[in-house]
């Protein structure tokens, strides 16, 4: 079954990913990471689902992070952000999306994207448009004959008009139904070309740290100088790589690429030689990242002074005039409310190869560095700082970028540190 109009009328699936994509990459939801991610899985939900609504747990925890334990009742993000959603829609059709023939909605109350057809006007609204077209034409003002010739005239042009648009819209959609997409925003497709320079799809290397303990009775950090005869858990991973993972898919599928993704416990340096890399995740979960060349400008490191012993900060190897040695998340004991990332493009073992590392103290930063370079005003801002405007002027570089979280989301990132290598 697919999703209709509120006429009715069917709407296909690709009709609905080039408006999803549309509304993502304009002017409206630029720096709005969340409720473009929101709107593109209430989007990908309608096309499994028609008219069936979200759960709004399901929304909280598989969009926006929240844990296992996450009660409406206390917790507003989905509400706010869903209102959000609905005011950055308004503002979209009221400017950029004015002449969009494919309206999508957000009711009230429910968690279900509608679709609307700006030509399928509703039956009480055609009524009323005639009664005042009948109401407001007497005898005395007919149209006279030549005006009749001219409104036939006209009315020929306009058929012909109507006719070729339709001919055209027809040709256009069937060949969107045949699988073509429209093309990633230039800014994507000039840093990405930089990025993706073998054909050979990249691997994206998550990061799954090894941890003792079991979950029911609490895990911690593998200690190897102490930890040695103990089970390690290698199979969990953060909210954010999994989000981030989800991003760099969907980048990458606007680019007709695809991913090869695999947890760092189990990649090998034989993977690292002829494939470009994208790593998620900071080298203190990611360990592969401490074998393979990596930053020389910023690096993590993990702190031991108390109340900050074990959380992860960003150091400035080689301040700049007015800038910081050390960046430092909120502490862990804190709700996290600031964050720091290294966005890092790098060559690799083979230097015909590339590196990009997105990597953040806490899970939230590193979906928030992902998001930084799928994001295509983001995008651009790295080209301008490294004054790129095709891909082989995309050089290696470093950054920090600091993140704003609220409620478990990032909602602003800046660039606060950057070096051209």
């Amino acid at each position: 079954m697919l999703p209709s109009t509120s006429g009715g009328e069917v709407v296909n699936p690709p009709e609905i990913h080039d408006q999803i994509e549309r509304v993502t990459s304009s002017h409206a939801f630029r720096g709005s990471p969340s409720l473009c991610k929101l709107l593109s899985y209430l989007a990908a939900h309608a096309l499994e689902h028609p008219g069936v609504s979200v759960k709004e747990y399901q929304v909280a925890t598989e969009v926006f992070g929240r844990p296992a334990e996450f009660d409406p009742k206390e917790d507003s993000t989905v509400r706010v952000q869903a209102g959000r959603l609905r005011s950055k829609l308004a503002e979209y059709y009221s400017a950029e999306g004015a002449d969009d023939t494919l309206i999508v909605d957000l009711p009230k109350g429910v968690y279900a994207l509608e679709f609307h057809s700006r030509s399928a006007t509703k039956p009480e609204q055609r009524r009323a448009v005639e009664v005042r077209s009948n109401s407001g034409l007497s005898e005395a003002v007919r149209p006279s004959s030549q005006w009749n010739t001219l409104s036939l005239a006209l009315l020929v042009a306009l058929a012909v008009s109507l006719g070729a648009a339709g001919y055209f819209f027809l040709a256009s959609r069937n060949h969107q139904a045949a699988g073509s997409k429209p093309a990633a925003p230039e800014p994507l497709r000039t840093f990405w070309a930089a990025v993706l320079t073998s054909p050979r799809d990249p691997w994206v290397v998550f990061s799954n740290a090894a941890f003792v303990g079991r979950p029911d009775s609490g895990m911690r950090y593998l200690d190897s100088t102490k930890d040695r005869a103990r089970l390690v858990l290698d199979h969990y991973t953060g909210v954010g790589e999994v989000l981030g993972i989800h991003d760099l898919d969907v980048a990458l599928a606007s680019l007709n690429r695809s991913a090869r993704v695999k947890r760092g416990f189990l990649f090998t340096l034989d993977d690292a030689r002829n494939n470009d890399l994208i790593f998620v995740g900071a080298p203190s979960e990611n360990l592969t990242l401490l074998d393979i060349p990596s930053t020389r400008e910023f690096a993590f490191r993990r702190l031991k002074q108390e109340p900050r012993s074990g959380n992860l900060e960003v150091v400035n190897l080689h301040p700049a005039a007015g800038e910081a040695s050390e960046f430092l998340a909120t502490p862990s004991n804190e709700p996290l409310t600031e964050d720091y990332s290294i966005i890092a493009l790098v060559p690799g073992i083979d230097s015909a190869h590339s590196e990009l590392i997105l990597a953040g103290t806490t899970t939230i930063g590193t979906q928030a560095a992902v998001e930084f370079v799928t994001t295509p005003n983001h995008v651009q801002e790295l080209l301008s700082r490294l004054g790129a405007k095709t891909p082989d002027q995309v050089k290696p570089f470093e950054s920090v970028i600091r993140v704003k979280v609220s409620k478990g989301v990032p909602v602003e990132s800046t660039i606060v540190a950057f070096r051209r290598l």
